[in-house]
């Protein structure tokens, strides 16, 4: 069989097989991870094909890219005092799971760190390309966001630490090359912006595109993975959205969806074929269901308990915003293929990351009765709800929270 026909049917598959499976309220990504896993026993290392690395890379680099790109300050700086306290029982949290791992796991610092991490962090990408689809009220669309973007930007930045530690020499090369692409980058949206955009109009989200993808390149380069970079290039052309509206407007974040649509089902195909033999196991099973039993319900139970006692939220909403942010399921499988490749976590704990993640990845489609799903298309508006404000009525169909 040829390389076209064999690539050929593989975007059919991801594309097609998924969203059949969907009629039983199996999430998306979930299938395609199971793919992944499926032609890694059948084929092994034939799996790992350039190609499907490259369109991986680029599924989780436009993720992350539309991830920051939703970031806004200023409904950050609105929910300032609750997400203050949300990322404090979040670094509390981190930290007891970290001991943990190092006491009993016989973990090393770095290793549990990335372990904590991927527990407890949600996909925020993820989660925000599934909102809508949950049918939550406003509110609990902007605490979930919120929330979700908050726990984000910490754990991007222990992550970058984490990494760099083991050498002081590489975390201050690390850190000076991040501040230099920290400083870089609105100087190069600027540049596209004054001397290549005017002569060629609808450029904007190519530019965009590009400028994510180096972005993220140079992160992974660093040894901090794809998804910093693409994070920050996102976070970047928000923060430019005054003196550059087009760069970060609502087609350009709806294009990025589309272009996130394609990519990413190549991203959790990739990630199971990465999945090794010695993780599928009975002890890698009951791993994960323990991992699952013990630790899911504590992070809803947290979360629930913040909102239902401190702000005084009905039991409902409480929940439902709870069940909302469960998913961790990019960030585990990116920190568990880390872990397992640089690492070298045992093989049972490295699939019982990946059980743990897919279980807490279905809690919201069985709990909210609503399927995940990665497709965007959809005809309600999908702004930040700080930007919604002052909105004509019937333009959008929520409003900013008290």
């Amino acid at each position: 069989m040829s390389n076209e026909l064999v690539y050929l049917l593989l975007i059919f598959g991801l594309l097609v097989v998924p969203r059949a499976l969907q009629r039983l309220q199996i999430p998306a990504p979930i299938s395609c991870l199971l793919l992944g896993i499926g032609a890694m026993l059948a084929w092994g290392d034939r799996t790992h094909d350039p190609v499907v690395v490259l369109l991986s890379a680029l599924g989780i680099s436009s993720l992350f890219l539309f991830a920051g790109l939703e970031v806004e300050l200023k409904a950050l700086r609105r929910g300032l005092g609750r997400l203050t306290l949300h990322l404090l029982v979040r670094v509390a949290s981190l930290a007891l799971i970290t001991w943990l791992g190092w006491r009993y796991l016989d973990l090393g610092w770095q290793a549990s760190t990335l372990l904590a991490l991927a527990l407890l962090t949600p996909s925020t990408g993820f989660i925000l390309d599934t909102l809508e689809r949950l049918g939550l009220d406003p509110g609990e669309r902007f605490w979930v966001t919120s929330k979700a973007i908050a726990g984000e930007l910490l754990a991007l930045a222990v992550l970058f630490v984490v990494l760099q530690a083991d050498d002081p020499l590489q975390l201050g090369t690390a850190s000076l090359a991040m501040l230099a692409l920290l400083v870089g980058l609105p100087l190069l949206f600027l540049a596209l912006g004054r001397w290549v955009m005017p002569q060629a109009p609808g450029s904007e989200f190519s530019l965009l595109v590009m400028v994510g993808m180096v972005a993220a390149y140079v992160t992974f380069k660093l040894g901090v993975y794809y998804l910093v970079g693409a994070f920050i290039a996102g976070l970047t052309a928000r923060l430019l959205r005054d003196r550059m509206p087009r760069l970060a407007s609502h087609d350009n974040i709806q294009a990025l969806r589309l272009f996130a649509t394609f990519f990413v089902p190549f991203y959790f195909f990739h990630a199971g074929t990465q999945v090794s033999r010695d993780a599928l196991s009975w002890e890698a099973l009951a791993t994960g269901v323990v991992l699952t039993a013990i630790v899911l319900p504590l992070r809803v139970g947290i979360t629930w308990l913040q909102r239902r006692v401190l702000f005084r939220e009905s039991h409902r909403s409480a929940l439902r915003v709870s069940v909302a942010l469960a998913p961790t399921l990019v960030f585990t499988l990116v920190l568990a293929e880390i872990l397992h490749a640089r690492f070298a976590i045992p093989g049972a704990l490295f699939g019982g990351l990946i059980l743990y993640t897919t279980l807490n990845t279905l809690l919201p489609s069985l709990v909210l009765h609503q399927a995940f799903d990665i497709d965007p298309i959809d005809v309600r508006d999908h702004r930040h709800p700080e930007d919604r404000v002052g909105a004509p009525p019937g333009e959008s169909d929520r409003a900013m929270p008290g």
